[in-house]
């Protein structure tokens, strides 16, 4: 998996966290988590989908390739196995888990197939969840910002970011399923907004990060713009593209 996540587990949390928590309950719903499950959550990051299996009841395991982040999980939930592997190389045995589920991961992995054959081998069904680039407000408007500020975002992984695209990586092993799952997250003012992209985190952050102080600036000015130049509070929506498969 990429590096863009060596980030402490609150500076994650403050930006993507908001997000992922309310993500977590519709992406366990649509994947059929129930009590006693045996559930391994892959690229785990700080645990958002962690915490929601452990609240159903799961028997829960997670994995997670960032030091920073194994780290968090082993503090945040000492009662669970938690091992720093990346999801093309778990270290579980075969068909160990009733589901193994990966949250926000796909895009960030060095080979997606492999991935997804590996979550296969480890687990009687799969699921994975993605977020769009259109269809999250923040993203779309960072995007447009960056195109007007004349520093492209376009070394950011924007593979599997469409539901064709995670449907075709799944597929290979049997009949996909398929969802829609639509989040709206909520800040203070812009300043917490930028506050909270402005620690580094994933691809977003690491782009404000690689800006000269004028560039800046004329980021700040023109982010504010496409969100709507907010006056307090506002809230933003975002859709991810789930699949699950049953293999054969």
């Amino acid at each position: 998996m990429s590096g863009v996540f060596r980030v402490g587990g609150d500076a994650y949390d403050n930006f993507m966290g908001r997000y992922s928590r309310l993500l977590a309950k519709l992406f366990a719903d649509f994947a059929g988590v129930t009590a006693g499950m045996r559930v391994l959550d892959v690229g785990a990051g700080t645990g958002a989908l962690t915490a929601e299996l452990i609240a159903r009841d799961a028997s829960v395991a997670a994995a997670d390739p960032s030091p920073e982040f194994a780290a968090v999980l082993r503090e945040r939930f000492p009662s669970i196995e938690v091992e720093e592997a990346p999801v093309e190389s778990l270290p579980y045995g075969d068909g160990v888990f009733d589901l193994a589920l990966a949250q926000l991961v796909v895009a960030f992995v060095s080979d997606g197939p492999a991935a997804i054959a590996e979550m296969t081998r480890v687990a009687h069904r799969i699921a994975v969840c993605m977020w769009g680039l259109e269809e999250v407000d923040m993203f779309a408007a960072i995007d447009r910002a960056a195109e007007t500020v004349g520093a492209s975002r376009a070394a950011e992984p924007r593979r599997y970011r469409t539901a064709q695209e995670i449907h075709d990586l799944l597929a290979p092993h049997g009949a996909v399923e398929t969802a829609e799952l639509d989040v709206t997250a909520g800040y203070g003012g812009f300043e917490e907004f930028w506050q909270a992209m402005d620690h580094g985190v994933g691809p977003a952050g690491q782009w404000l990060a690689s800006l000269d102080p004028g560039q800046r600036e004329h980021a700040h000015a023109e982010i504010y713009r496409e969100l709507g130049s907010p006056q307090g509070s506002f809230e933003l929506n975002a859709r991810a593209f789930a699949a699950a498969v049953t293999p054969a």
